[in-house]
């Protein structure tokens, strides 16, 4: 799983996609593969939820494609333990995720052919907790 080397702060705040309407300007485009995965609502993708995606993408096209992950989690989510009460500070760090939003390609895909590509890529959907699509290169 995905999990940064060292952060800049050990808890930070749970901003939970404050502007809804705001579209990404960054990372909204294909770049090195043929076709790609695009959220369509803003959502903290977690590691688990990234990793699980990309061993679906993986599995179905057999290891022939390459696969590149574009986006990182590097925001730390914080729990308490159970049967804590309330008060004496934040939890300890839990988790990664990436705080992405709208527009934002996730995944991209080339080396085999489009149908087991686009199958792949809608498989990997499944498992994420946005709305996705499936957007291809325009020549």
């Amino acid at each position: 799983m995905l999990t940064p080397r060292k952060t800049k702060y050990r808890r930070y705040h749970r901003r939970r996609n404050v502007n809804k309407d705001i579209l990404a300007t960054r990372n909204n485009k294909l770049h090195f593969g043929d076709m790609g995965l695009m959220i369509l609502d803003p959502c903290e993708l977690s590691s688990r939820q990234i990793e699980a995606a990309r061993r679906v993408m993986a599995r179905h096209t057999k290891r022939g494609g390459k696969i590149w992950i574009k986006v990182f989690p590097h925001k730390t989510i914080t729990r308490k333990a159970h049967d804590v009460p309330m008060g004496s500070g934040k939890g300890s760090p839990d988790f990664f995720v990436a705080d992405l939003r709208a527009g934002t390609v996730v995944f991209e895909i080339a080396g085999t052919d489009q149908a087991m590509i686009r199958r792949a890529l809608e498989l990997a959907a499944y498992k994420l907790p946005s709305r996705c699509k499936v957007v291809t290169k325009e020549i």
